[in-house]
């Protein structure tokens, strides 16, 4: 698994709806894949999204990031992909 953490602008939540329909339908796609299992932004304050990948290759969520519009039109500041070792859950 890999966790994916975007740091997001801080003016994101009144610039997202521009977007939202298509970075939406992107996460959609890969959740019906089965690849994106979780994803969302954090709350108070809304400054980072984090979305949780069941993938055998990192290059599949770099490839999310690539054409994610939120990262192409600047409302992501920086991101990481983070190789998760689950040990407990439903979905160890």
């Amino acid at each position: 698994m890999f966790l994916l953490e975007y740091d997001l602008v801080a003016d994101y939540l009144e610039r997202r709806s521009e977007f939202r329909e298509d970075h939406l339908a992107l996460a959609t796609d890969a959740a019906q894949r089965g690849d994106l299992v979780l994803g969302g932004a954090l709350a108070d304050p809304a400054d980072r999204a984090i979305l949780v990948w069941r993938v055998a290759d990192q290059r599949i969520v770099e490839e999310f990031v690539r054409a994610d519009p939120y990262v192409i039109n600047g409302l992501v500041r920086s991101w990481s992909i983070r190789s998760w070792t689950v040990v407990i859950g439903t979905a160890a």
